[in-house]
Order: structure tokens, then sequence, then C-alpha cells
């Protein structure tokens, strides 16, 4: 029997790019504890949001597991992988062996394109909750519903984060279109660190364990 049938596993995907992903996946790995992974990393290879993660929780379970591909390139993953002389292929991301409660991050958008065929959506298994950052800008109203669509057309369990300054008409819309689980918002914050991630794990924890 798999002795982590049991722990969570949560998907976090954004909107866009640049949305507050990384700041999300911090808080959710310190609120549960968890260990985290991000599969596909492109750029920034001095500084990866494991990097950041790490630097951001501080508790003392977490386990920040290596990623499977570190691409050189700040770009799509297909791009960059193509840069590198590589091809991403699926079947060679294997999920960590943890039996921890496991906050999965992926790399920009739900259909950034890992190759000519799969997309980060490829990434999420069935058994995954899947946790959408959305962060408020002109346009971000539609990125939110056709990526939760996309989510909920494929089945998946769906929660929603909202980050940056509130934005109640947007919120509210997007809420009530989708009939998601709202787990709060990351607000503007002067700076992250673990003060202020410990913070929002205190508030998120209660509905992150219900997920």
């Amino acid at each position: 029997m798999n002795k982590s049938k049991h722990m969570k596993r949560i998907f976090i995907t954004g909107i866009s790019t640049e949305v507050g992903k990384t700041i999300a996946a911090a808080i959710l790995t310190e609120a549960l504890k968890a260990d985290y992974w991000k599969p596909i990393q492109a750029g920034e290879l001095d500084n990866t949001d494991s990097h950041k993660v790490g630097r951001l929780i501080s508790n003392d379970r977490s386990v920040i597991h290596p990623c499977n591909f570190e691409l050189k390139t700040p770009m799509s993953p297909h791009a960059a992988a193509e840069i590198d002389g590589l091809e991403i292929e699926p079947n060679k991301i294997h999920e960590p062996d943890t039996d921890n409660h496991l906050v999965i991050e992926g790399a920009g958008g739900l259909l950034v394109p890992l190759n000519d065929n799969d997309t980060i959506l490829d990434l999420i298994l069935p058994n995954y909750k899947v946790v959408v950052v959305s962060r408020h800008y002109l346009g971000s109203i539609n990125h939110t519903l056709l990526t939760i669509n996309w989510l909920q057309l494929k089945g998946y369990d769906v929660s929603i984060l909202f980050s940056g300054d509130e934005h109640p008409t947007t919120e509210q819309i997007i809420l009530k279109k989708t009939g998601v689980k709202s787990l709060g918002r990351i607000n503007e914050e002067a700076k992250f660190n673990q003060t202020v991630i410990k913070k929002y794990a205190e508030k998120f924890r209660s509905k992150l364990e219900l997920l």
C-alpha cells in the first residue's frame, strides 16, 4: 500500500506568469508543513523558485525536492528546452517519493507548452487538488475563467487563491461564474519574508486542511 495515499497533492497553477504562484506555494508549503516540488524551472537557475520557497518557509519538516528539468532561458518550457537541446518528456517527470503532503508548482499558465504535444495541464494527475492563483489586471477575468473551465472540464477539484490588492467586483464575478472555493487573498505586502509567509500560513491552514 502507498503510505502517502492520504497525503494531499496540491498543484498550483496561475492564470498567467508573474501572478504570485511561488509566494502562494511557499504559504501552502508552510501551512501544511508540506514538501515542495517544481518539476520544470525555466531561467533564474541561480535563484530558482525552489530556492525562493526554501528561504520563505520556516518549519522543520518540509523538504524541497529537485526539479526534473532545469532550463537556462526564462521562456516557455518548450522553447527554453529547444535552446538547451532538450525535449521535455512528461514520462520522465516523476513525483518525488514522500510520505508528506506535497505542493507542486507549475510553470506559467495552464496551457504553457512543454513540447509539441503536451502542456502544463498534462502534469496534473487525477488525484491532485488544483489551486489557481488569480491576480487582477485588465483581462484577468477572462484568463481566470478559461483556466478554471479547462480544469473543471477535466474533472479536477479546483480552488482559487486571489493575489494582490482586493478587487471585489472581479472576485465576485469569478466566484459566481465558476462556483469554486475561495481560499482567500494574499495582499500586496511591502516584502515577503518568513514572518509574513507564516502569518498567511496560519490564516489559510484550516481551509487547506479541508481540501
